[in-house]
């Protein structure tokens, strides 16, 4: 995933709060990178609506 990307959250693997779960099927574009626990990168993801929220990599895909 690049910064600017368009993405589509296509699954949510861990529980979270339902403005969180409300994102699911929702496009965004990638805003920047974030350390996960140490092993892993997750992604910022903006939102039309402005809110945004991070994602693992395996939890967004590119949009159509």
């Amino acid at each position: 995933m690049e910064i600017g990307q368009k993405v589509k959250v296509c699954r949510i693997k861990d529980r979270v709060n339902g403005s969180v779960a409300s994102k699911l099927g929702k496009v965004g574009t990638v805003k920047e990178y974030k350390m996960t626990d140490g092993s892993g990168v997750g992604v910022v993801v903006q939102f039309d609506d402005r809110s945004s929220s991070w994602f693992f990599e395996d939890e967004i895909k590119p949009a159509d």
